[in-house]
């Protein structure tokens, strides 16, 4: 299978090419040049396997130029719930059952704590595999914008890879403490943490202004580094996403909740787009999907567009007690509009300019109506989001995060409004112990401004474990305190990469 731009560039590129440029040269994002097909016999079929084997099953559909043999490998690897600083569940991705519709798919079982670890546990033996096979003996940097989950589990994946550095660029002012300490006392030789003045958006238009920037390739060319990307506009990040969308659906027929063939919905807490994307990407091959159901916080741009077809950026940004969606530009939204214009790539680069000219761009109503065949979206408040915490906790006793708490809501407001009784799996991006302060306002217990990371505290009131990867968090010494304007990421990056 070979993989071609968003933007209209006719070339194209293997996946192991696609998965070490990150990007397209003409600043698209890589797309398959067609969907594989799923059909219900294979599903049945993976319902028997382990959720390592399900995944190299289904990356292999997409990276035809990596053999099964080797996927697997990548995967017993990264799917591990024996070794140490892996998955602390052997389901790898269980589903909670809370009631006899919904279930809570839980993606933060692993050394980070949160769903970003699905991908980023694999992608490190992605990444180096396709630079072997391309033949590229040159060194590697990865660059990183983070609004607070992704940030740390690219650290931890690729921490003291051979012939990799890592820098992670996140909003000085946007994330959790826990997920700050989390990435400034990061370990490794290879690894580099700086904060932005700015908000993530800020952190995340930097990012790809380097990516665009050839004066400053040339110059890291000079020092024998590439460049590449750990977030989802990698493609190495989003395959591995489908996976857990079919392997949720597998184990729902395993246990016989639907029948093979049974339509569900997903509600899914996004900023970025890409965990939602992933589904979309899931259901084109075949997975029976009634509703995607697209969950925003109070920085509702992706509701906006979902319900009008206009996206506009133009509009405040709010810092939420979810921060990891306090996002107004979707970087993957564009994989997107790609399939629902017809994969016309003129179109999307025309929808790209205007969005970064005038911060905006409205799509037609045929391509408006696709997008509401499968998506439905809703936002919820703050204060919504802290009463579904709280609700959440004492009418079932399972204690959720604030992004999955959004996406509840949500799911509850499109049945209300619908009638949709169809099982619905909730997407769990994060351990309520990442938001400790967050959680334990919404369960009635106010430790804003302590200064502390409440690992403890959120225990004893709950009486929940801290995580594992979490424990020691309290001990843990901070190595990066740097912070830089917008301007000035271009230095670091050249700085970092002169260290070594």
């Amino acid at each position: 299978m070979l993989y071609q731009s968003t933007r209209g560039d006719e070339s194209r590129v293997s996946s192991a090419e696609a998965i070490a440029h990150g990007l397209s040269g003409d600043g698209g994002l890589f797309v398959p040049e067609f969907f594989p097909e799923l059909s219900l016999e294979a599903i049945e079929s993976l319902t028997i396997m382990p959720y390592s084997k399900r995944a190299a099953f289904i990356m292999s559909l997409f990276l035809t130029d990596f053999s099964i043999e080797e996927l697997t490998g990548y995967s017993s690897a990264a799917y591990s719930a024996q070794r140490e600083n892996g998955f602390s569940n052997s389901e790898i991705a269980p589903l909670f059952k809370i009631n006899s519709n919904t279930r809570f798919l839980e993606l933060w079982h692993g050394p980070t704590c949160a769903f970003k670890d699905m991908a980023l546990q694999i992608l490190p033996h992605l990444l180096t595999a396709s630079l072997s096979k391309n033949g590229d003996k040159r060194e590697i940097c990865i660059l990183v914008a983070t609004s607070g989950d992704t940030g740390k589990a690219a650290l931890e994946g690729f921490c003291d890879i051979a012939g990799t550095k890592i820098m992670v660029f996140y909003p000085r002012d946007g994330v959790s403490e826990v997920q700050k300490i989390q990435m400034t006392s990061q370990t490794g030789s290879n690894v580099n943490v700086v904060a932005v003045e700015g908000n993530f958006d800020d952190a995340q238009t930097g990012v790809k202004a380097i990516f665009s920037n050839e004066a400053l390739k040339e110059t890291l060319g000079g020092s024998g580094f590439t460049l590449s990307s750990a977030n989802s506009i990698n493609w190495g990040r989003l395959v591995p996403q489908i996976v857990y969308y079919i392997s949720s659906y597998c184990d729902l027929c395993k246990n016989g909740e639907i029948r093979l063939g049974d339509k569900i919905n997903f509600c899914v807490p996004t900023g970025n787009f890409g965990n939602i994307l992933a589904a979309y990407y899931a259901e084109k091959m075949g997975l029976p999907v009634n509703k995607l159901i697209c969950a925003s916080n109070r920085n509702d741009v992706l509701t906006q567009f979902i319900n009008t077809g206009l996206y506009d950026k133009n509009r405040p940004f709010f810092t939420t007690v979810s921060p990891s969606m306090d996002i107004l530009v979707s970087s993957n939204l564009e994989r997107l509009l790609f399939e629902l214009s017809g994969r016309d790539g003129c179109a999307v680069a025309s929808y790209m300019a205007a969005l970064s000219e005038e911060g905006k761009y409205i799509v037609p109503d045929t391509m408006h109506a696709g997008l509401c065949r499968i998506f439905h979206s809703g936002f919820c408040s703050e204060e919504d989001t802290m009463k579904t915490i709280k609700d959440t906790y004492e009418s079932n006793g399972y204690l959720i995060d604030t992004h999955t708490a959004v996406a509840y809501k949500v799911l509850n407001d499109y049945r209300h409004a619908t009638g949709d009784k169809k099982v619905s799996v909730v997407v769990s991006t994060a351990s309520p112990f990442k938001f400790c302060e967050a959680v334990l306002k919404a369960l009635g217990h106010d430790y804003s401004n302590k200064g502390a990371i409440l690992l403890d505290t959120l225990s004893e009131v709950t009486g929940c474990a801290v995580p594992k990867p979490l424990i020691d968090l309290k001990y843990a010494t901070t190595r990066f305190n740097d912070s830089v304007s917008i301007s000035a990421m271009n230095a670091a990056v050249i700085d970092f990469i002169g260290r070594r």
